[in-house]
C-alpha cells in the first residue's frame, strides 16, 4: 500500500471517476440503472471534497466524495480489479480524518446494499433503513461513522 496515494480530485479527473461509477460491477444487474449515464462533474469536483487513490502511473484506483454541510459520504468507488487490496479502507480512514479536521462528529452513509458489510467493516455502525423511493427501487442500509474522541 506505501505505492499508493491519495489526493484532492480535479476537475480534469472528471472523466474517469465517472466512468469508475458506470463501470463498477457492483451496480450490474438490478442495479444498473442507479449509475446509468452518471457523471461526476467538474463543478461538483471543485466544490466538494472529492478524493482519489492512484498507483505509481497514476492510474485512479479509487475515490469517495464528502459532503461537508450534509456531514454525508456521497460516493465511495474502488475499481474492480483494485478490490481487496486495502484502497476502500484506506479512503475511509482518510475520508474519517478529513471529517474531523472539518470539525465533523460523525458521517452519514445510506449505503448500496452489497457494500453494507464493508463499511460495518471499517467502522461505521447501522442506524437504520432509507426505503426505495423514485429511480431507486430497494431499500438501503444508513449507517454512521461516529468521529468523536470516545470513538476513536
Amino acid at each position: 500500500m506505501s505505492d499508493i496515494t491519495l489526493r484532492r480530485a480535479t476537475a480534469d479527473d472528471s472523466r474517469r471517476l465517472s466512468k469508475l461509477v458506470r463501470t463498477s460491477g457492483a451496480y450490474a444487474g438490478e442495479y444498473a440503472s442507479m449509475v446509468d449515464g452518471y457523471q461526476v462533474g467538474g463543478s461538483y469536483i471543485e466544490h466538494h471534497p472529492v478524493y482519489v487513490a492512484v498507483d505509481p502511473q497514476g492510474r485512479i484506483l479509487g475515490f469517495y466524495a464528502l459532503l461537508l454541510d450534509e456531514a454525508e459520504l456521497d460516493l465511495a468507488f474502488v475499481a474492480d480489479d483494485a478490490q481487496g487490496r486495502g484502497i476502500g479502507r484506506l479512503l475511509m480512514e482518510h475520508m474519517i480524518e478529513q471529517g474531523r479536521a472539518a470539525g465533523l462528529t460523525s458521517i452519514r452513509v445510506v449505503a448500496h446494499p452489497p457494500a453494507e458489510e464493508f463499511y460495518l467493516r471499517t467502522g461505521a455502525r447501522r442506524t437504520g433503513t432509507v426505503r426505495h423511493a423514485g429511480h431507486i427501487h430497494w431499500d438501503r442500509p444508513e449507517l454512521r461513522y461516529d468521529l468523536t474522541a470516545d470513538a476513536a
